[in-house]
C-alpha cells in the first residue's frame, strides 16, 4: 500500500508542543515520554543528555547549569520551528538547572511523528538547536581542582 498524506494522522497536530520547561528538580524520562503520547504517532524519538565524567581530557566531578531568564521562551521558539518543519504530533523538552552529579539527567527531549524517520530527524533538530541557541551555561568542576564555564548544553 502506498504511503499518502491524506489521513489526518499523517499531518502535524494542531497544538503539538506538550511540555517545555527548565527544572531545578531531577528530570523524568517517563514524564517526557508520557507527554508525547499520541495514537497517530508511529514513531517517538527520545534523547536523554546526561552528565558525563570527563570533558576535554579532564575528569569531571560535578557541574552546575544556570540559565538566562529567557531560556524557557527560547526553548519554545526552537520547538515551534521544529513543529513548522516536521509533521510533529507531539513534542516535549525539559532542561535541568542547578547542581548535578555524574550520571544525572541534564536534558530530556522527545518528538512523536507519524513515522520513525521524521521522529529521528525532528528530535535531532530539536536537541541540536537547543544546544546551540538556548542561553544555558554549564559550570564544570574538574577533579584536579580547576573549573570551566561552557556555553549551552
Amino acid at each position: 500500500m502506498a504511503h499518502t498524506n491524506d489521513h489526518p494522522g499523517e499531518q502535524a497536530a494542531q497544538d503539538p508542543i506538550k511540555l517545555i520547561g527548565i527544572r531545578e528538580t531531577p528530570l523524568s524520562v517517563d514524564e517526557v515520554f508520557r507527554a508525547v503520547g499520541d495514537d497517530a504517532a508511529g514513531g517517538v524519538a527520545l534523547f536523554v543528555g546526561t552528565v558525563r565524567n570527563h570533558d576535554g581530557g579532564a575528569d569531571v566531578d560535578a557541574l552546575g547549569y544556570s540559565c538566562h531568564p529567557s531560556a524557557e521562551a527560547e526553548m519554545r521558539r526552537i520547538a515551534e520551528k521544529v513543529v513548522a518543519d516536521f509533521p510533529v504530533r507531539a513534542l516535549a523538552a525539559v532542561h535541568r538547572v542547578g547542581d548535578l552529579r555524574v550520571g544525572d539527567l541534564a536534558v530530556v527531549v522527545a518528538v512523536a511523528c507519524p513515522h520513525r524517520g521524521e521522529a529521528f530527524d525532528a528530535c535531532r533538530k530539536l536537541i541540536d538547536d537547543l544546544k546551540h541557541e538556548v542561553p544555558i551555561w554549564k559550570h564544570q568542576k574538574f577533579s584536579d581542582g580547576t573549573e570551566e564555564w561552557v556555553g549551552a548544553c
